[in-house]
């Protein structure tokens, strides 16, 4: 079928049908997995590849996943070719053979029409342990990949239906809940199952041919909507730079740079100049690095535009060999989410240079996770993988949103009646943080404050967080957030703790996390102070915040403007 023959309405119908299809896939997920982090947390992805393996449809899951999947998929066919049949599942994790951290565990089923290999279904999960060191296996102090649990390479879990016991109790022999892992990796083949009945009904009802043009079609749709807007983007090179704090071993800051040249139709992002691999486990796989890299660029890119491996034929990246954003091995990967997040934030710091109406200034530098680990009384481990999200930056035109999922993620936080339930913790604070935003135009979103009490002994506390050095920035005049706060309260001492933190902590201990806050944008002066007033009523910011970052006097209990001592103190500031 040539592309003159696409009906414009059959092919709506099918991209929505695709659409339907890969949601029906993640919401099998969550209706049957086992675990917190993939149930109540969401941290996992859907998608739909073509008989070519490129992604012809996405979830609505964690879009930092998915721009990893062809080179995963490249090593799934490089592996097995044409040796699949009906009812196979492939199972990768491997970070240096196209995964992205062991506790990412991709699953590939073929798609068969009639014989024929038409497409695959794909589920990626983060799977609460798989093995290695300390509970989680997301630790980030781990120096060297085989400390950080059970590598998998492209292995067939499933054979015609039929599960591989051996790799299954290999799997189940390695790891801390093998329940947990086990339910849902079969979640997971599960939700396969079901994309393959619906690609069939889907396939009977427009026949092969048709049905490939169509998926062929919703890829070049997309080239054509990225290419013809890339067009309209202003010509050049576009440069930003953004850091972690440290790697949590030495105290030395790790520089993300970017170069985005805008090109006629196609862009291309260079990292030249970024950190070279560091020590401790936060170094970034190149998949998922080129994950990160796509998805900036689909945030940048109008709404209508179908997110499909299309779009990923405009993005040309270049990452140099042996930096934090593609280690060697052995180099540790397991807390590589951290570097993806702030790939993220420089990338949007470059594209604000190219399309300033669409980019918000930072939000809170992406999800924190508090790891708490131990026994229950008779002997079985516990494991809580708790990732907080929490704030995005102001917008061109409107302020921060705040408790959200940061823009490069789909996550939600573990409710608190699910921990207290199943873990020996009490959480006694869930609450937005006041005064945590960047003042602006408009302002940044309020961070997030969580604090965990254990009603356990010898718990082992993992803590991952950042922006205590380098805060969210603000665009546009817009002023940065607070950095990020980690406290440690044991009876009537308080203690501060670094970023990255493994240790040991006893009963009744309260650990304490505050997020920062998303960056402002726009001149603080320029804000109605009508705003500010709200948000003093409120209590998101306080009078002492109004009164020093927008030289607004505010009554702390009426939440009213005083209108002749907010004109001297600007006056004053002036001078």
């Amino acid at each position: 079928m040539s592309t003159q023959q696409i009906d414009p309405i059959t092919f709506a119908v099918i991209k929505n049908a695709m659409d339907a299809i890969v949601d029906e896939i993640a919401y099998t997920v969550l209706r049957t997995a086992r675990s917190e982090i993939v149930k109540d947390v969401m941290d996992y992805s859907a998608a739909i590849c073509d008989r070519h393996g490129q992604m012809v449809a996405q979830a609505k899951t964690i879009a930092l996943h998915l721009g990893a999947i062809p080179e995963a998929m490249a090593a799934v066919q490089a592996r097995y070719g044409d040796r699949l049949a009906p009812g196979d599942a492939v199972i990768v994790n491997d970070p240096y053979e196209g995964g992205m951290h062991l506790p990412d565990i991709f699953m590939f089923v073929p798609f068969f029409y009639r014989g024929q290999l038409e497409g695959w279904c794909v589920v990626i999960c983060h799977h609460t342990d798989v093995g290695g060191r300390v509970p989680g296996s997301n630790a980030s102090d781990s120096t060297e990949i085989y400390q950080e649990g059970l590598r998998i390479p492209v292995m067939k879990l499933y054979e015609a239906g039929q599960v591989n016991e051996t790799l299954e109790r290999l799997i189940a022999q390695n790891v801390r809940v093998p329940d947990r892992v086990l339910g849902d990796l079969r979640a997971q083949y599960a939700a396969c199952q079901v994309g393959v009945r619906e690609l069939t009904g889907l396939f009977d009802r427009y026949q092969r041919e048709p049905a490939r043009a169509y998926l062929a079609e919703l890829l070049d749709y997309a080239e054509r909507l990225t290419r013809a807007e890339i067009r309209t983007w202003p010509k050049g090179t576009f440069t930003f730079e953004d850091f972690i704090d440290d790697d949590g071993l030495s105290g030395e800051a790790i520089p993300i740079r970017v170069a985005l040249t805008v090109h006629e139709d196609h862009v291309s992002v260079d990292y030249a100049g970024s950190s070279p691999q560091v020590r401790a486990a936060i170094n970034s796989t190149r998949s998922y690095t080129q994950s990160c890299t796509y998805l900036s660029v689909r945030c940048a890119l109008k709404g209508d535009v179908p997110n499909n491996a299309g779009v990923f034929r405009c993005v040309k990246i270049e990452v140099p060999e042996g930096t934090v954003l593609n280690p060697r091995q052995p180099a540790a990967v397991a807390a590589r989410a951290l570097t993806g997040y702030r790939v993220f934030d420089a990338m949007l710091g470059a594209l604000a240079q190219v399309v300033p109406d669409r980019i918000p200034a930072a939000g809170e530098g992406g999800n924190t996770v508090v790891c708490l680990s131990g026994q229950h009384p008779d002997g079985k481990p516990y494991i809580i993988v708790d990732m907080i999200c929490g704030a995005w930056g102001a917008r061109p035109h409107a302020d921060g949103i705040e408790a959200i999922t940061n823009a490069s993620q789909n996550l939600s936080n573990t409710p608190v009646e699910t921990l207290e339930a199943q873990h020996p913790v009490r959480v006694e604070a869930y609450e937005l943080e006041a005064d945590t935003c960047g003042a602006g135009r408009f302002r940044g979103g309020l961070g997030i404050r969580r604090s965990y009490r254990v009603l356990a002994d010898n718990v082992l506390l993992q803590l991952r967080a950042d922006r205590m050095k380098f805060q969210p920035y603000g665009l546009e005049g817009g002023m940065p957030a607070k950095p990020a706060v980690n406290l440690l309260t044991r009876g009537d001492t308080v203690e501060s703790l670094p970023s990255k933190v493994g240790m040991q902590i006893a009963l009744n201990d309260q650990v304490t996390h505050i997020q920062p806050g998303g960056g402002g944008f726009g001149d603080p002066l320029a804000r109605p102070i009508e705003d500010i007033e709200r948000d003093v009523w409120n209590h998101k910011l306080s009078a002492a915040y109004a009164r020093e970052h927008y030289r607004v006097v505010v009554d702390a209990h009426t939440g009213r403007a005083d209108v002749a001592a907010t004109e001297a103190l600007r006056r004053a500031a002036l001078h």
